[in-house]
């Protein structure tokens, strides 16, 4: 079932997507040779709890952190450790937290120092589908939309779009309905409706948009071992048009 939000909900999830773009430029200022993973988790749920809101991933599904962070080949869901960032890496941050009963969900992509032109194409290029999906994201569209319009771009680029992982409806819920595929023909899918709310969030790779899950059943890594990176945000379809919550 898809739960319409109301504008006093809307509202609310933008308290919280507020906080999860703060928690989000903090790591930014934090990221550097040497910093470990785990280290940005650690500021990150104490942050998230000072201001009065509770990790939304720590505890999810047994998901033992706040973040997730992913670096270089890693795709989505990796698990914060000891290791120390390196110059030319880049990491992928998702943080998700509950306030005031509703959740908001948020991510990107940050270099670690001096990265590769092919790293700063790529995550240019991944931001440019996050939000050439967001421009979609209209009263009467449909979700294929979306999804047509992030992988046309990322596929143009000479990119492949991750397929078995999707954006999501998002409210009280970490994961509503409906999916969010990022690829995808246009004019198919569940119709868009106001106060409808979605976690878009492309995720990128350098060469195939295969990949695999490792033994700790949480760490996602691309097949082929090349690049990958992802972008998020939880955005609300309005009849003024797509409105970001988590930015700001």
């Amino acid at each position: 079932m898809i739960y319409l939000k109301s504008k006093e909900e809307i509202e609310l999830m933008r308290q919280s997507g507020r906080l999860v773009a703060l928690v989000l430029s903090g790591m930014n200022k934090m990221i550097a040779s040497g910093v470990t993973t785990l280290e940005l988790d650690q500021w990150a749920e104490d942050f998230i709890r000072r201001h009065g809101a509770t990790p939304a991933f720590k505890g999810y599904r047994g998901y033992p952190n706040t973040i997730c962070a992913s670096v270089n080949h890693q795709v989505v869901h990796t698990i914060p450790s000891g290791e120390k960032l390196k110059e030319g890496d880049i990491i992928s941050i998702d943080v998700g937290v509950n306030l005031n009963g509703y959740c908001g969900d948020s991510a990107a992509t940050f270099p670690v120092g001096i990265v590769s032109p092919e790293a700063i194409k790529l995550m240019q290029v991944t931001q440019q589908c996050l939000y050439r999906g967001i421009e979609q994201a209209l009263v009467d569209n449909r979700i294929g939309d979306i999804s047509h319009a992030v992988q046309s771009l990322a596929e143009a680029n000479g990119f492949s779009v991750v397929r078995e992982y999707t954006g999501h409806g998002i409210g009280r819920n970490m994961h509503e309905e409906p999916q969010v595929p990022h690829f995808g023909i246009p004019h198919t899918g569940p119709r868009l409706r106001e106060g409808m709310v979605l976690a878009i969030e492309p995720m990128v790779n350098v060469g195939s948009h295969e990949v695999v899950s490792l033994a700790d059943g949480w760490t996602v890594i691309t097949k082929d071992r090349s690049l990958s990176a992802q972008f998020e945000h939880t955005v609300a379809i309005t009849a003024e048009g797509p409105d970001i919550l988590s930015k700001l």
